[in-house]
């Protein structure tokens, strides 16, 4: 017999490998896709609204909570410190909207010295966050 038509002794199989790639690069690139909220964990009672719409997740949240302390990206902030670091923020983000997620016992003099203080950074579109709007828990 010529060496052309000899029967091959190694086991024949599938190969994988290709097969695994896909998965880590379909992977990869969910990961990259998914967008993820940031809510910190305060203890907050959101005021309810009948007129609450759903917000963007890429707005950037700014923080009250029942003791009156703001956050912005979760640290602490001064009320008169809002408009610097969000100008920046918004500035790096293409400027999104700004949702403030405040308690329902904040004094209203609060909530619109931080809405305010949104505006005077350059964010066009301030919301506040209701329970409606962002669900019954934080």
């Amino acid at each position: 017999m010529s060496s052309r038509f000899r029967k091959s002794r190694e086991p024949s199989g599938i190969d994988i490998s290709p097969l695994i790639d896909m998965v880590f690069i379909l992977l990869i690139f969910f990961m990259v896709s998914t967008t993820f909220v940031k809510d910190m964990d305060l203890d907050i009672n959101r005021p309810s609204a009948q007129t609450a719409q759903q917000s963007s997740t890429k707005a950037i949240r700014v923080y009250i909570d029942n003791q009156g302390n703001t956050y912005l990206d979760g640290q602490p902030v001064r009320v008169w410190g809002i408009q610097s670091r969000l100008r920046d923020m918004l500035a790096a983000a293409g400027n999104p909207g700004v949702l403030v997620v405040t308690d329902s016992e904040v004094p209203s003099g609060r909530l619109v010295e931080v809405v305010d203080q949104c505006r005077l950074a350059g964010a066009e579109d301030v919301g506040v966050a209701t329970e409606q709007e962002a669900g019954s828990g934080v």
